[in-house]
């Protein structure tokens, strides 16, 4: 087994050189040659992201509690040291044992979101792994991708060998443990073999065994098997007892700031207030919590894994968790004592998630964000998002009179059936919020922060068919939001919509765009995610280079009959329950939450035989 020596001219020439140098708290280091299979696990982005995911973090201590197993980290070289290793021919290498890439059995990537396609591309070339599944040789790594984007993995497909569609926890080990079987065999058959074994596992979906047909105008008609050994639809995996699948207990400490420098508790998956734009919301179905004394135990031992003096309790909607307000007071009772600090990233827009936020931000005020989506209510109800705007109101209200002087709104504009009223509402909303402050406090002084991003519609979701706004119609929407804000106590800060338009190609693309990806990538495209470095030009290049039309795939609204390339890999849901979804959406009908109401016959939990639970309803 080979090693990179990072001399320090190199380590002195780049930004953060703590990105690559490894050996922190709680890394775990086993010699290759003492365990059967190796992993090389990574989300594809700088350092400060990646070592921010939590799947990451959890697979990672799952693979290296196997005695048999050795699981290392990779993230993306920021652009100063790509350079460097360029230059003096430095391969892509661990951060735990420096061992280039190439040599581990295992390279898996969590693919978070589209703008990171490119940078998966410029890792494998880093690495000296051939890009192309067809061109890679017998010893190469098997390439895997997990993560949200596993819902529709077409534009991936040709680079990748296999997905892991769902929750990796179980299903890792099975493909540890096939893999063992494998090589102590004598790997017979070769890499096709193993990808045919590998195939059989539920919830593992291997491109390279499918086979996809095109019209005579060139658009996507079908997704076959090639033979009845592998399954036509992959169901995603999902863990039926959070309670019983390992956590992380001993997350890897870095040396530098990272984006969520904490530590995170997971409470729940799955979210069912059926949001129509979430693709999330449907993806983690059911609500699945753990118990208060699973969390207390794994909340002990987090803090004394890591000596972090911050916790987030998170999951999609984390106020939420059934048993939130006694989990809260038993923690600052007992946590609090040592100087632990508790925040919940997302909050509800009611009373109850403002007393929370002052339970947990008792000392310091910092700024509260709520999600409203929408500036009216006509098109709240068409998104289903299940708040007035009586109940904002009344959460700022709370948060006034508690201290609170500074408000985060988050907005969509390019919503189905969105009309220029909507859009105006934002501003008018925004207004709303800064009054409101002075009636309270009888004076200026609160600053309101509006975002608002450009809306790509997502696989599984009932806006899945909807054409997504042009560029000049996110343009012109900008501008009319900003010629309705007024008042210098707002900010309005808003996405790039090239950036959007280029995520809704991708994001219901086809195996067609592994071409553009990859021209894309020789023109120069990596972090396509920072604003300060995505390469539009060298995007425009490559639909120009490929001939594709993005119109095809990201403005064009679908016919509800119409193939489409992802309902191969699916989180269960019935298309029934989309399309009944959609139509109620277009006629502004609400749809209740299945968790505390009858069930909406989305078909996710017989679908896949796991139930919802509830500890809050448990006696």
């Amino acid at each position: 087994m080979s090693k990179v020596v990072l001399t320090p001219d190199i380590l002195q020439s780049v930004s953060k050189p703590g990105r690559y140098t490894g050996n922190e708290w709680n890394q775990v280091v086993k010699e290759h040659g003492s365990v059967d299979c190796t992993f090389a696990l990574s989300l594809p982005d700088v350092y400060e992201v990646g070592m921010s995911n939590l799947g990451l973090k959890i697979i990672y201590e799952v693979l290296n509690n196997r005695k048999d197993t050795a699981a290392e980290r990779v993230y993306a070289p920021w652009t100063d040291m790509e350079e460097k290793m360029r230059e003096k021919n430095i391969p892509l290498f661990s951060l735990e044992s420096k061992t280039p890439i190439k040599e581990f059995d295992f390279l898996g990537f969590s693919v978070q979101y589209e703008m990171i396609y490119t940078n998966i591309i410029n890792m494998l070339d880093l690495s000296g792994i051939a890009v192309w599944t067809k061109e890679r040789e017998e010893n190469d790594p098997f390439i895997v991708g997990g993560g949200p984007c596993v819902y529709n993995t077409e534009p991936l497909a040709d680079f990748f060998d296999f997905f892991i569609v769902g929750e990796g926890e179980e299903v890792i080990g099975e493909v540890a443990e096939a893999f063992i079987r494998w090589k102590k065999a004598g790997k017979p058959g070769g890499r096709a073999e193993y990808l045919r074994i590998v195939g059989a596992i539920p919830g593992i979906y291997v491109p390279s065994l499918y086979i996809e047909t095109r019209d005579e105008n060139d658009r996507f008609c079908s997704l076959k098997p090639m033979d009845s050994t592998v399954p036509a639809i992959v169901n995603k995996r999902v863990i039926a007892d959070m309670d019983s699948v390992e956590f992380h207990e001993k997350p890897v400490v870095p040396y530098l700031d990272i984006v969520h420098n904490r530590i995170m508790l997971e409470l729940f998956r799955g979210c069912t207030r059926g949001c129509r734009f979430c693709q999330a919301g449907i993806a983690y179905r059911p609500v699945r919590e753990r118990s208060m004394e699973r969390l207390k135990t794994l909340a002990r031992k987090l803090v004394d894994s890591t000596g972090y003096s911050e916790m987030s309790l998170t999951s999609l909607s984390s106020a939420d968790y059934s048993c939130l307000r006694p989990l809260v007071e038993e923690f600052i009772a007992t946590l609090g004592k040592e100087k632990i600090s508790f925040s919940l990233p997302s909050l509800r827009i009611d009373s109850f998630s403002v007393d929370l936020a002052e339970k947990l931000q008792e000392v310091r005020k910092s700024s509260l964000t709520f999600a409203p989506e929408a500036g009216t209510q006509r098109m709240r109800d068409v998104i289903n998002k299940g708040v007035t705007e009586d109940d904002l109101i009344k959460s700022l209200s709370a948060a006034y009179r508690q201290g609170w002087k500074s408000v985060k709104l988050y907005f969509m504009m390019g919503l189905p059936t969105e009309t220029d009223e909507d859009i105006i509402g934002i501003a008018k909303l925004a207004k709303r919020a800064v009054d409101l402050y002075q009636e309270i406090k009888g004076r200026r002084g609160v600053k309101v922060t509006i975002s608002v991003s450009c809306f790509v519609p997502k696989p599984f979701t009932p806006f899945q068919w909807f054409g997504q706004n042009t560029m000049e119609e996110f343009h012109r929407k900008q501008q009319l939001l900003k010629e309705h804000i007024t008042d210098k106590s707002i900010r309005y800060t808003y996405h790039e919509a090239k950036v959007s338009l280029l995520e809704g190609v991708l994001a219901r693309g086809d195996r067609k765009l592994s071409r553009l990806i990859y021209e894309a990538w020789k023109a120069g495209a990596k972090f396509d995610g920072w604003t300060d470095l995505f390469n539009d030009e060298a995007w425009q290049k490559a639909f120009a280079v490929t001939g594709i039309d993005a119109n095809e795939y990201n403005t064009r609204t679908r016919d509800f009959d119409e193939p489409l390339p992802w309902e191969h890999t699916t989180p269960g849901v019935d298309k029934s329950f989309l399309l009944r979804e959609y139509k109620k959406a277009i006629e502004g009908k609400l749809t209740g939450d299945c968790r505390r109401g009858p069930c909406n016959a989305c078909g996710i939990c017989p679908n896949l035989g796991v139930d919802v639970i509830d500890w809050g309803t448990k006696k």
